[in-house]
């Protein structure tokens, strides 16, 4: 009978004490935070050397929801140009032939959202990382085999409207700054400037 008190009083114990030391600890998950996720295809529009530039990429990364109105993402994107941009450089390449340009960025990209449970709410974006320009012809027919690589630095701001509690779209501008660009006539004020943005987003907000 002593053996099983016993037994019963240290089990009673040990979940006092258990209990008295999860009162005391305080963690990261239990403050609140918690984890969600999101992808999805972006457009951009720009001036690309004097001409309208179309660049489509995605962005993508984990959620990090602080509390009920911050939530920070972390993640990457990547976009290319898909217009043709011809080189400014009457001189370049074969006499005849038109050259454009093939131009790629991406890099590390983080957010913030502020109030995101609310129908239209606003973020602030910023991607830091690098890119690359080729030139080629109409055809790909003749294309760089090396390209001009370069720096990349592009802060931004959305409003962003929850159409359904998986899929939003944010509607913005950002600010692209290259550092060195220097091929076929091209410089970094071609390419560096004002984006507008559109950019679709599936995910788990909450």
């Amino acid at each position: 009978m002593n053996k099983r008190i016993a037994i019963t009083f240290t089990f009673l114990l040990l979940f006092a004490f258990t209990q008295q030391a999860q009162a005391q600890q305080q963690t990261l998950m239990d403050n609140g935070v918690t984890f969600g996720g999101f992808g999805g295809p972006t457009v951009k529009f720009s001036d690309v050397a004097g001409d309208l530039g179309v660049w489509i990429g995605g962005r993508g990364g984990g959620i990090l929801i602080v509390d009920r109105n911050h939530a920070i993402s972390l993640g990457g994107a990547g976009y290319a140009l898909v217009t043709e941009n011809r080189v400014p450089d009457p001189d370049f390449g074969d006499a005849g032939t038109d050259y454009f340009a093939l131009n790629f960025y991406g890099g590390f990209d983080v957010e913030y959202t502020n109030r995101s449970w609310q129908v239209v709410h606003f973020t602030v974006t910023s991607l830091i990382g690098g890119g690359g320009l080729l030139i080629r012809d109409r055809d790909f027919d003749d294309v760089d085999q090396s390209p001009n690589s370069y720096f990349v630095f592009e802060p931004g701001a959305n409003l962003e409207v929850n159409f359904t509690h998986f899929f939003r779209v944010a509607l913005g501008l950002s600010y692209r700054m290259t550092s060195g660009i220097n091929r076929a006539g091209f410089s970094d004020g071609d390419f560096s400037g004002i984006n507008g943005t559109v950019s679709f987003k599936f995910g788990k907000f909450q």
